[in-house]
């Protein structure tokens, strides 16, 4: 077919099916998807026995079908098999296990380690990550070593709020039973031998980078050097993520391609030096299988991560094809490196790293393989001036073009996105392969006959320089864009859309246009919910008119800060609700009046855990449309419309509750019945009437349970609730 090329569509109908798995609820439904996969595909070959019309259309339609089917078997099968019952509920006991790998995170002041220990009560075997503080660390508490502790344990967490991270899908995957922390020192009964030799190699590289570099700039350092980015900073960190340079420091493309280059033309610059080798030996081959060596290399010594696994094959690709002779950069490269990511990582199709990193190399390869821009690269006489000016435009397209494919995708998952990517990527990829890299791996090499000191020097000097630009770009007016959680219909049309873009020819692609559109208009659409509530009932986010955002408790936890402020789509500072005037609070609950959608809605909060009398529970229940609480409340509370107490939140997760468009949001809704949604089977999802009956005002001296008076403690009553 014309435009059309089916080995990338062949990827993304395997991912597509990957994909489907996670968005259907249960079973039944991935049952049903595979017989519809089945039903397409022997529908078409039928098709194709009996000679019918449009023969390639039929195969096209067969193969994309089993592909679908393939990716829903691959991930169904990958979650049986590794997916980790998670403990039933929080403890505290003494744990004794083995230490499988840890990683040191010196920026936090502690170290994670992951053990695998005997479940307390039911003897399962089960693999839990503990955090220590780094005070309480020691060479011997390695890969390898036996070790009992006090530790407090608990499930994975799921999303705090519909939208947010769901680390208890990605601990599932990973065969995490339960996260916690060391209450006290951790006793190490037999040491560890540190790991296999590569873990070894790591942890003595970071150690030696961090020690002949310090600061932020030795932090970045041990990133590039060893994938090891536990000592850059926080300010630093998020600094990098709103200038849009956060790529640097994952170990990627960028970084797999310079030691992959570098090493090809070292091998074959050398190689050429000896005349009988030369004569005899085609080169390019033998210096692409350096380059291969090396990039491998280089990617089980940072941690294979997807993307680094990723770039890695495609550079491995691009060496072949060049020894080949073929076209080096292509869409078929992408759907081979995807294809082997998938089928050994399914679970990465939902992640941001996955997303981002594929879509960025898909939108250079398209925006390479366009006419106008080879037209635009081709060779010409021309001066190094002009030659010069132009490669740095075509920088300046690329980055903008990486920029537009990886926002919504940033907006999906991360609720914000920096503008100026495009920009400070000019100066800083440059900066990063040309300057900084070389400088580290000639600093490593100078290491070995102690004169690396120049070298080190350098290297921090120009990574200052990229922290500076970072920090003033990050500092511009109007450099973030925050926005709440996007529906998965919008994202869904932002990613069709631009693989359509991307993988068709000819003016068929420009059809692409028009799910982008229709997302992109869709995103003013979208605003912030009126009330947050969290999985467990003890945090509630309120959006003013203004867009501040009133807390229920002051927030110590950056965890929740950032929770709350991402999903209401803000970057702000936060108030307490006790303090503003429109809230009436005592030591055990609020009461709080919001105008929106035409009409007043009466919120009764709980803050407090004290015993209240049952009766005048009720009746303050009675006076009030929501009420939303921690406590398990009686059945003798009736709000006039929605209870959301811990009863119900257990089965519901966080709740986004819009009073505008009346409606509620919640976490369960997006989990379905996968193995790692742990609490009660949901009830049906709750809703706001729009034409819910008007309840009457609580007058300000009876605003809550009892006599309420702002601010003032309510007497424990002798009836608990």
């Amino acid at each position: 077919m014309a435009g059309f090329e089916r080995g990338p569509w062949l990827a993304v109908a395997f991912a597509g099916g990957i994909a489907a798995w996670f968005a259907l609820a249960n079973r039944w439904e991935w049952l049903a998807l595979l017989a519809l996969c089945c039903a397409v595909a022997l529908a078409s070959l039928a098709g194709l026995r009996g000679n019918g019309l449009f023969p390639h259309l039929r195969q096209s339609l067969a193969s994309l079908a089993l592909l679908v089917g393939a990716g829903c078997i691959v991930v169904w099968a990958k979650s049986e098999l590794a997916g980790a019952r998670p403990i039933e509920r929080p403890l505290v006991a003494e744990i004794a296990g083995v230490v499988l790998d840890r990683e040191p995170r010196p920026a936090e002041g502690r170290v994670r380690l992951l053990l695998a220990m005997r479940e307390p009560g039911s003897g399962r075997a089960i693999r839990v990550r503990v955090t220590v503080p780094i005070e309480n660390d020691r060479p011997e508490l390695s890969e390898g070593a036996s070790v009992s502790l006090k530790a407090r344990l608990m499930p994975p967490a799921p999303p705090m709020l519909p939208g947010a991270y769901d680390f208890a899908r990605t601990a599932w995957f990973a065969g995490i039973a339960a996260t916690g922390s060391a209450l006290g020192p951790v006793k190490v009964t037999r040491p560890g031998e540190g790991g296999g030799w590569l873990e070894r190699t790591q942890a003595r590289l970071s150690g030696h980078v961090r020690q002949r570099l310090g600061g932020s700039a030795g932090a970045i350092a041990t990133a590039f050097a060893s994938g090891d980015r536990g000592a850059i900073a926080k300010e630093d960190d998020e600094a990098m993520r709103d200038a849009g340079l956060s790529h640097l420091l994952s170990i990627s493309g960028l970084h797999v391609s310079a030691v992959v280059g570098a090493a090809y033309l070292v091998a074959l610059r050398l190689l050429a030096l000896w005349p009988w080798l030369a004569l005899r030996v085609r080169l390019p081959l033998v210096a692409a299988g350096a380059g291969a060596g090396a990039g491998v290399f280089y990617t089980l010594l940072t941690g294979a991560e997807v993307p680094t696994v990723r770039s890695c094959i495609g550079a491995v690709l691009v060496l072949a094809a060049l020894a080949l002779g073929r076209e080096p950069l292509s869409m078929r490269m992408v759907a081979v490196a995807a294809f082997f990511v998938l089928l050994f990582w399914p679970e990465a199709v939902v992640g941001p790293s996955f997303q981002m990193s594929f879509a960025a190399v898909i939108a250079i390869v398209a925006l390479h393989g366009a006419a106008p821009v080879r037209a635009f690269l081709a060779p010409r006489e021309e001066g190094w001036t002009i030659h010069l000016m132009r490669q740095l435009a075509m920088l300046l397209v690329t980055g903008v073009v990486i920029e537009l494919a990886i926002m919504p995708i940033g907006l999906f998952h991360f609720h914000r996105a920096g503008i100026y990517g495009a920009l400070a990527n000019v100066v800083a990829i440059p900066l990063t392969t040309v300057v900084t890299m070389p400088l580290i791996a000639l600093a490593l090499a100078l290491d070995l006959v102690g004169a690396g000191a120049p070298a080190w020097w350098l290297t921090g000097k120009s990574l200052d320089l990229m922290l500076a630009l970072a920090h003033w770009v990050a500092d511009q007016p109007g450099a973030v864009t925050t926005l709440p959680a996007m529906g998965r219909v919008s994202i869904a049309l932002f990613v069709a859309g631009g693989l359509w873009l991307a993988l068709w020819r000819g003016r068929a692609r420009l059809w692409g246009l028009v799910p982008v559109l229709i997302a992109t208009a869709s995103l003013a659409a979208i605003r912030a919910p009126d009330v947050l509530v969290s999985g467990d009932g003890r945090h509630v986010g309120i959006v003013e008119a203004n867009g501040d955002l009133l807390v229920l408790r002051e927030q110590k936890s950056e965890f929740v800060r950032d929770n709350l402020t991402e999903l209401a789509g803000m970057d702000g500072e936060l108030r307490l609700l006790a303090d503003w005037p429109g809230a009436l609070c005592n030591r055990d609950f609020c009461v709080v009046t919001l105008s929106r959608g035409g009409r007043d809605w009466q919120f009764l909060i709980g803050r407090g855990h004290d015993p209240v009398a049952e009766r005048e529970l009720a009746a303050a229940c009675d006076r009030v449309d929501i009420v939303i609480s921690d406590r398990w409340l009686p059945n003798s509370c009736r709000p006039a419309i929605l209870k959301a107490d811990r009863r119900m939140l257990t089965r519901t997760g966080g709740l986004a509750i819009d009073l505008t468009r009346p409606g509620v949001t919640t976490v369960a809704e997006t989990q379905g019945e996968h193995g790692w949604w742990q609490v009660a089977k949901p009830r049906p999802r709750p809703t706001i009437p729009s034409s819910a009956p008007p309840v009457k005002a609580p007058s300000s001296n009876s605003a809550a349970v009892g006599d309420m008076k702002p601010k003032e403690p309510v007497a424990p009553a002798k009836a608990g609730a």
